[in-house]
């Protein structure tokens, strides 16, 4: 008896856990001043129109897009919704898996600076591409990973990356499970989403795993970081 109530004890234990992570698809954070607002609005205002474009999706964009960002050579990424098939998706559809879309994030880049081989690079260094439908503590097929491709050159690029991975042994006890998939077209999400976890430091999210997966990347690639060089 005692050594069933334990087990019923610890289960209860790990499912309150559960319950109580805090995930990407909670509610709109009220808590974003008009001060972070007004910075949004003017970077909105860049020039991005002489960069180049990549496509990514592996878990809540908040996280992908606070990544990307810190990489020398990108001047914005932007997050929104890819991979799926329905027209104008919102937030509330996609974290919700009620579209065949996953969250993902727009990269503006400037290729003098740095290349898609190493966003291939960056990405793959950010996420776990073993995990399907999964990201942390988000699951669903809205936090799959994704690798998208505009043309053959990086398709190949790409493909090849995943070979090297293999090839080092670093995934020898799981498969890579990120889709390359061609791409099609980008839904950006609400301005609420954009530059989150920098415009809501407190959000519990955001102290629990956005900031840790950004912290375990800049550990990890000191090199590619703005202000590094």
């Amino acid at each position: 008896m005692k050594s069933w109530i334990s087990q019923s004890a610890l289960a209860l234990l790990l499912l309150t856990q559960l319950i109580a992570m805090p995930a990407c698809s909670q509610p709109k954070d009220k808590t974003t001043t008009d001060a972070t607002q007004a910075a949004s609005a003017s970077e909105a205002q860049k020039d991005l129109s002489g960069l180049h474009k990549a496509y990514f999706a592996s878990g809540c964009f908040w996280c992908v897009e606070a990544v990307f960002e810190s990489v020398e050579g990108v001047e914005e990424a932007v997050s929104g919704y890819s991979g799926g098939t329905e027209a104008n998706p919102t937030y509330r559809q996609v974290s919700s898996g009620a579209t065949s879309h996953a969250e993902a994030v727009l990269v503006y880049y400037d290729s003098t600076i740095v290349d898609f081989p190493t966003l291939v690079k960056v990405y793959y260094g950010s996420h776990d591409p073993t995990t399907a439908n999964r990201q942390g503590p988000d699951r669903g097929p809205q936090y799959r990973s994704i690798a998208f491709y505009e043309n053959d050159t990086e398709k190949k690029i790409i493909e090849d990356y995943i070979q090297s991975l293999y090839e080092s042994g670093e995934y020898a006890q799981g498969e890579i499970v990120t889709e390359v998939t061609k791409f099609d077209k980008f839904w950006e999400a609400e301005d609420y989403h954009q530059d989150y976890e920098r415009n809501n430091p407190d959000n519990p999210y955001i102290r629990s795993v956005s900031i840790p997966r950004l912290k375990k990347f800049q550990a990890k690639y000191p090199e590619l970081l703005k202000g590094s060089h």
